[in-house]
């Protein structure tokens, strides 16, 4: 059986100051984001009102309330159906020091700011000091919220099928139709709420929040896919931002959205891979039996050599009917070059598995099921809705064969199709193109070597955003770093923007 914390790495992973730091306290519109009368959200007509009702979780925060926000199916007509998003809020344990309300906005498309307020409260309490009032929501189709489907086979909603490997020889006919199959059935199944998904409706539901919580401005903690989401929100609406952090930002290019983030990962898993070859012929692995090599330039062409002798022989594993395959050995190694040394273990253990013919090979969470239907609905759905997809499978095979010379690693997945090359419906919205004109109150932070949203990406998010933006630069790898991966460098920059305001006066480096 999948355990609900392998669903929800799934799910999350489907789309990852050195020196005196100068500070100066910003100069916000107000010093608290006080409640108004009479907010209006996006839509029109009076902002909702939240019943909260307490939802303590186990080891979750003392006081955790939740709530359900009514937001139109479709904005174009605000008075007609609605749907519900849960929202969470953890209120702060300090009146007198509370300046307003952080919303932590996920990761995805697919995460649940919900779970991720439950996990984080209890260090964003003692980073912040009662200075805000926390909350969480989920956006539509994840966890608490309406949820829709796309009826898909079990087999084409693993995490290993929705990211479109090729065959070993490079092929993609069976990506091909696999899109081609998974886009058919979102449009016969997923109906009004399937079509809603989607990074300006996600803006749209912040912006009702926002006014259901009385808030005349937001501040914000956004993560990942989050990162486009909060920037978007903040081009969208400026005069209601105050404090934004960006953790982990991808390109905010609006020619390919999505497309260009799952492109960008090829060079991320480049620029993470050496840590693990370097954690992986460390002398210190051999009391544990994961030492892969005696030097860690010899990592990446053993890993290759095994994920290529996998591709021909595929290893049976303790998952019935799911072999260890070459591509699989290749998913759980994208996965694992998010996380930290415990990831890095398992991903030695699978290839020391792999290497033993006695061995049966033990696949990680993200590899060994299904996604739930609803799941991969919403990560597939968002991602076609925001931007038009090149729709030539051609133009795909080409890009595949050059991808997997440029980078073995990934092996062109991240040039491959997905569904949105078929996908029936055009945008709604035109993509956002993020500027520099709004208020100076951004904080970028960013690790040199993260696999899911590389080091290049967010370059080019720090320059669309040009003066309203400082980017703190973290020598560190993996996914996330505000709380994250423990350096205290990030850690304290951050928490020193968010509750006293100090932002660095100029783009910072903190070192590992």
């Amino acid at each position: 059986m999948t355990s609900c914390r392998g669903i929800k790495v799934r799910r999350a992973l489907l789309l990852g100051l050195s020196g005196a730091l100068t500070a100066a306290t910003l100069g916000v519109a107000a010093p608290f984001a006080r409640a108004v009368d009479g907010a209006r959200g996006e839509a029109g007509g009076p902002a909702p009102r939240l019943a909260w009702r307490a939802c303590e979780r186990a080891g979750g925060p003392a006081g955790q309330q939740c709530a359900d926000l009514p937001v139109p199916l479709d904005y174009r007509d605000p008075t007609g159906p609605q749907v519900s998003l849960a929202v969470s809020r953890v209120r702060s344990d300090r009146p007198a020091a509370r300046r307003g309300t952080l919303l932590v906005v996920p990761g995805g498309p697919g995460g649940s700011g919900v779970d991720r307020l439950t996990q984080r409260a209890p260090a964003l309490q003692r980073q912040l000091a009662g200075a805000y009032d926390l909350v969480g929501f989920d956006p539509r189709g994840v966890g608490g919220s309406a949820r829709g489907g796309c009826g898909l086979d079990p087999a084409d909603r693993e995490l290993v099928t929705l990211r479109s490997w090729p065959t070993p020889d490079g092929g993609i006919a069976e990506n091909t139709a696999r899109s081609r199959r998974i886009a058919r059935s979102c449009a016969r199944h997923g109906g009004a709420l399937v079509r809603g998904m989607s990074t300006a409706n996600e803006v749209r539901d912040v912006e009702r929040l926002r006014a259901a919580l009385g808030e005349r401005k937001l501040s914000a903690w956004a993560v990942s896919y989050g990162t486009y989401v909060a920037a978007a929100y903040a081009q969208a609406h400026p005069d209601r931002t105050d404090r934004w952090v960006l953790d982990s930002s991808g390109d905010p290019d609006p020619t390919r959205v999505a497309r260009g983030w799952l492109a960008n990962m090829a060079q991320g898993a480049d620029d993470r891979f050496p840590d693990f070859a370097a954690w992986a012929a460390d002398p210190a692995r051999a009391a544990d039996g994961l030492r892969l090599a005696e030097r860690a330039d010899e990592v990446r062409p053993l890993f290759l050599a095994v994920a290529a002798e996998l591709d021909r022989r595929p290893k049976p594993s303790n998952v019935p009917g799911a072999p260890l395959t070459g591509n699989r050995l290749r998913q759980a190694m994208q996965t694992a070059l998010y996380g930290d040394e415990t990831a890095f273990a398992r991903l030695a253990a699978l290839v020391k598995a792999a290497q033993d013919p006695a061995a049966t090979p033990q696949l990680p969470a993200d590899v060994a099921g299904p996604l739930p239907d609803a799941d991969a609905a919403v990560t597939i759905a968002t991602i076609c809705n925001d931007v038009a997809w090149p729709r030539d499978p051609d133009a795909y095979r080409r890009a595949v064969a050059v991808d997997r010379l440029r980078h073995p690693l990934t092996a062109g997945m991240p040039a491959n199709v997905t569904p949105c090359a078929f996908w029936p419906d055009r945008p709604a919205d035109p993509p956002v193109r993020i500027t520099d004109r709004g208020p100076a109150n951004v904080l970028m932070v960013q690790n040199l070597r993260d696999p899911a949203t590389p080091y290049v990406g967010a370059l080019k998010m720090r320059a669309a955003l040009g003066a309203r933006a400082r980017l703190v630069t973290v020598d560190h790898g993996g996914h996330g770093v505000y709380l994250a991966n423990g350096n205290a460098c990030a850690d304290r920059t951050v928490t020193g923007y968010l509750r006293d305001g100090r932002r660095p006066v100029q783009d910072a480096y903190c070192t590992g």
